[in-house]
């Protein structure tokens, strides 16, 4: 069983929004997303796909102590759930998955809309979207919907 691994960024995002603006409305948060030089090559034909999965490191998501149990979003009016039933940064590897808007690639550089990653995050990999990827009978428990009804 492997105890350790490590990943080396494959680049970097680049954004104005705050940590406000991103956790308030992150759907319209425009980044960019600097890639290392070396791996430019790879990004060829990206641009032919509408969406994106960007896997990012949450860099400054360290907590004191991991709780392995919490109420989504610190929200006490909601139920005390699992860490991996939400997606609270902190978490025992703070492992950030986003579907984000390609708007452009130039070069090394992609801009994209509704990346949830702060201004310096390092991005570990990219993945295109596929419509296999859509699960048309999903479901989320009551709570989750509550959540975002609020933050509408």
């Amino acid at each position: 069983m492997i105890k350790e691994f490590s990943f080396k960024p494959i680049g970097y995002v680049r954004t104005d929004a705050d940590e406000d603006q991103i956790r308030k409305d992150s759907k319209s948060v425009i980044s960019e997303i600097i890639i290392s030089e070396e791996l430019n090559e790879a990004l060829d034909g990206i641009e032919d796909f509408s969406h994106l999965f960007i896997i990012f490191y949450m860099h400054k998501a360290f907590a004191e102590q991991l709780n392995l149990k919490v109420h989504p979003r610190g929200r006490l009016d909601l139920p005390l759930v699992g860490v991996f039933a939400t997606r609270s940064p902190y978490r025992p590897n703070p492992i950030g998955l986003t579907l984000a808007e390609l708007i452009k690639r130039n070069g090394n550089k992609i801009k994209v809309r509704g990346l949830d990653a702060i201004d310096g995050t390092p991005v570990i990999d990219i993945k295109p979207y596929d419509p296999f990827d859509l699960a048309l009978e999903a479901r989320t428990p009551e709570w989750w919907i509550k959540l975002h009804q609020r933050n509408s």
